[in-house]
């Protein structure tokens, strides 16, 4: 097995499982909740980006802390909230960090598997939908609290959330941003394919891993693009706005209030302005 530290919170294992053709990249701030902060975006991206050369790795699992996967975006984070004082030019570059996280994920030759450990939450959500698979431990729990923070849903993640869950539980899942969807949930609405116990995220999604690094590399690679541009050949065109949505949701009243309100602890008020 080869380890190699990639950045602060980035750390990448090599050589795993069968031919050593399993990865391991494991995203943990060390701050119990794993947020996700423009810099954290910018490293994540980067480990993906490391595997584009990479003949030797087949198969990647992407695991957070043993307690969350991702609390979503740092709204705390010093250089996410300098986004309130950017001009729109500034603004709209600085929020294709996310779009351009998932995108890498989604692109990845190899296949991607997420192990899941406690919470999973916004874009820690959007992230998971941009793998191949999601393993998740039956005590973790999801939420999408865009919504109910006066935002969109972005990072082109409402189109791979229909084609896992279809239109009603999408909606569901978005718009009722207050809800915890349990794992159990998750797997019948398929936005998990397997359930794990309780801290065995990671060991089950190294053993579905190990199936898949047994087949023909180059063919399970030709698979899964020839999947996925069928099945997200629309997406773009579906989704090329929802960076400008977010903008342009960033610039309300009600945004304002439902920061606000998660950063004070009490219950948003909105006006619809």
């Amino acid at each position: 097995m080869r380890e190699r530290t990639l950045s602060d919170f980035v750390r990448i294992e090599k050589g795993h499982g069968p031919e050593g053709r399993i990865a391991v990249v494991h995203f943990d701030r060390g701050d119990g909740i794993n947020a996700l902060s423009p810099e954290a975006l910018r490293q994540l991206t980067d480990a993906a980006r490391s595997f584009e050369d990479d003949s030797e790795t087949s198969v990647v699992v992407l695991t957070g802390s043993a307690k969350a996967f991702s609390a979503g975006f740092d709204l705390k984070d010093p250089e996410g909230r300098s986004r309130a004082t950017m001009d729109i030019g500034a603004l709209r570059r600085h929020l294709k960090l996310g779009p351009r996280l998932s995108h890498a994920w989604q692109e990845m030759e190899q296949i991607t598997i997420g192990a899941i450990e406690g919470f999973c939450i916004g874009g820690g959500v959007a992230l998971a939908v941009a793998l191949d698979f999601r393993v998740m431990a039956r005590d973790a729990h999801m939420r999408v609290p865009e919504i109910g923070l006066g935002m969109n849903m972005s990072w082109q993640s409402v189109p791979r959330m229909l084609h896992l869950m279809g239109p009603a539980r999408t909606k569901q899942a978005v718009i009722l941003a207050d809800q915890r969807i349990s794992s159990q949930e998750a797997y019948e609405w398929g936005l998990v394919e397997q359930l794990a116990e309780p801290g065995q995220a990671v060991a089950d999604a190294m053993a579905f891993a190990e199936k898949i690094a047994r087949q023909p590399p180059i063919s399970v690679a030709m698979t899964k693009l020839t999947v996925n541009r069928l099945a997200y050949a629309l997406d773009d065109l579906a989704s090329h706005m929802d960076v400008d949505q977010f903008a342009l949701a960033s610039m309300t009243d009600d945004h304002k209030e439902g920061v606000a309100a998660f950063l004070g602890r009490r219950p948003p008020r909105f006006s619809g302005r």
